[in-house]
């Protein structure tokens, strides 16, 4: 559980994310990666689901927001209103199906972790949760309010740290006048009452 398996299949996913990708979107998933194995070890989830989880979090990322519509539509997948008007965001629930279909991870944790990565959800399992932090927390990123604070947190206490990352992300889609996806408020609400419930 504590070793990371760099393995074949590890391997060619790296290779066929790096063609599809940009250089500065590959960079931050080999980011996330290298993240989500840490915490993994912190947190005691297997190492090697985190790592590859990591990698493939943004595999959506090269798609046109047309094609990611078509690809979740064509797994039945419920798109939200928030999706619909920005389709940028459907690219956790596309990037999922990619795992599965042109990576062939094959594995329903990780599909999930990828899945939910973008606005959390409430009651998320380990990896998920350490995808969804990894994802904000990795070396590339700069500039984020509170970061070296959430950065910290992310090692002591996970219930809090995905609180103040959707309470970050929250005040920052309300400052531009973005559209909140709910279940990035549904998130935040179950986390900051599970943060409040364990200072009782």
């Amino acid at each position: 559980m504590g070793t990371i398996v760099i393995d074949e299949h590890y391997e060619k996913c790296r290779k066929i994310l790096k063609e599809n990708i940009s250089p500065k979107r590959y960079a931050h998933s080999i980011g996330v990666s290298n993240t989500a194995a840490c915490l993994a070890m912190r947190y005691g989830c297997d190492v090697n689901k985190a790592y590859l989880a990591g990698l493939l979090h943004d595999c959506a990322k090269g798609l046109k927001p047309e094609e990611l519509v078509s690809l979740v539509e064509s797994e039945g997948m419920e798109i939200s209103e928030s999706e619909r008007d920005n389709p940028e965001l459907l690219h956790a629930k596309a990037g999922s199906i990619l795992a599965r279909d042109k990576y062939k991870t094959g594995d329903d944790e990780i599909m999930g972790s990828i899945c939910s990565h973008t606005t959390g959800r409430p009651a998320m399992t380990l990896l998920e949760e350490i995808i969804f932090t990894a994802d904000y927390i990795e070396p590339n990123r700069t500039n984020i309010p509170n970061l070296e604070e959430i950065r910290r947190s992310a090692f002591v206490d996970m219930d809090r740290t995905i609180a103040l990352i959707c309470r970050n992300t929250l005040d920052y889609l309300k400052s531009g006048r973005s559209v909140i996806d709910k279940m990035t408020t549904e998130t935040y609400e179950y986390y900051s009452n599970r943060v409040n419930r364990s200072k009782e």
